[in-house]
Order: structure tokens, then C-alpha cells, then sequence
């Protein structure tokens, strides 16, 4: 994990898209794989590479380039979330964006809004910051454990993220 110094105010994965992708570098590649003669012969798959932090996000799947660079932006925020932490967010946390997506101690959001690597940036730094004590952590962002451990499983890498930072302080491992 490596610290954020993008912008001390506002963590990468916190950005506004143009903010974001003024801080990357973006190369196109010819994709390959079933899609037919457009997706061999155009460049269409994106590579987004965060200069400051060296996390990247790529995508191929689609045979336009615009689809692919929104796919691969959203996949950089969800590598921003898994692997930069910022130790300004864990302490705001919960962060106004937490509360409002965090009702009755439930975490209401799909994996796929533009705020769940955001939110899940910040579940991941208060459980790094709390030294993997998940009931700890939920106390602080007000959610239940078992919300907070649902929540994470939403993206299995960063139930691994956990699991890896339990296992250094001798905790036993998340399901």
C-alpha cells in the first residue's frame, strides 16, 4: 500500500473524473479476442496508468473506445480504493458520503455507482488504520460488522486486502 500525495486534501480515488485523468497517462492498444474485424483492426482497449501512484486501470471488452475508457476509469478507482491509502480519509471517516449511503447501520450502494471505490477506499483505511479490528472499524463508520464484512465482499480483493492485514496482526481470517 502506498500513502497518497496526489493531493493531500482529496485522495486520487475521491477525485473528479477530470481531475483524476488529468493525473493519468492513456495509451490505446488493439484488443484481441472474439469481437471481429472492428476490434482487431481499431485501437479500442485503454490503459489508464495513475502517474503519482503508479495504480492502473484497463479495459477491452467493449468495441468502443469511450465505453472501454469509462470501464477502464472505473476499475483505476477500484485500484485506487484497493492499494493507495490515505490516512486524512480514515480519519474524516465517516465521511458525509459514508453517512448518506450508510441507513440503520445497513451500507446501501451497488458495486457498480461511482461511489462504491470511494466508500470502499475508506472502509479499507479504517480497518488498516485499526490494525484489521473489523468490529472496530464498523463502530466508527456507524454500520453493523456483518454490513461492514457484506460490504467488502462486494469486491472479493478487497475482502483480501483485509484478510492480508489480520493475518500480520495475528487475527483470524474473514469469510
Amino acid at each position: 500500500m502506498t500513502d497518497s500525495s496526489a493531493s493531500p486534501a482529496i485522495p486520487p480515488v475521491c477525485q473528479d473524473d477530470d481531475t483524476l485523468l488529468r493525473q493519468c497517462t492513456l495509451r490505446f492498444l488493439r484488443s484481441s479476442g472474439p469481437g471481429g474485424q472492428h476490434r482487431n483492426k481499431t485501437e479500442s482497449a485503454v490503459v489508464l496508468h495513475h502517474t503519482p501512484t503508479g495504480v492502473e486501470g484497463q479495459a477491452s471488452e467493449r468495441r468502443s473506445q469511450a465505453d472501454n475508457r469509462q470501464m477502464a476509469l472505473k476499475r483505476l478507482r477500484v485500484n485506487l480504493a484497493l492499494q493507495v491509502r490515505s490516512p486524512a480519509l480514515a480519519a474524516a471517516a465517516p465521511t458525509p458520503l459514508w453517512r448518506s449511503r450508510c441507513r440503520n447501520e445497513r451500507i446501501v450502494i451497488n458495486p457498480d455507482h461511482h461511489d462504491f471505490a470511494p466508500l470502499l477506499a475508506e472502509a479499507l483505511g479504517v480497518i488498516a488504520d485499526r490494525q484489521g479490528n473489523t468490529h472496530s472499524a464498523a463502530e466508527q463508520l456507524g454500520c453493523s460488522h456483518s454490513q461492514l464484512v457484506k460490504f467488502l465482499k462486494l469486491e472479493p480483493r478487497g475482502l483480501k486486502v483485509v484478510n492480508e492485514v489480520r493475518r500480520t496482526q495475528g487475527l483470524r481470517e474473514l469469510e
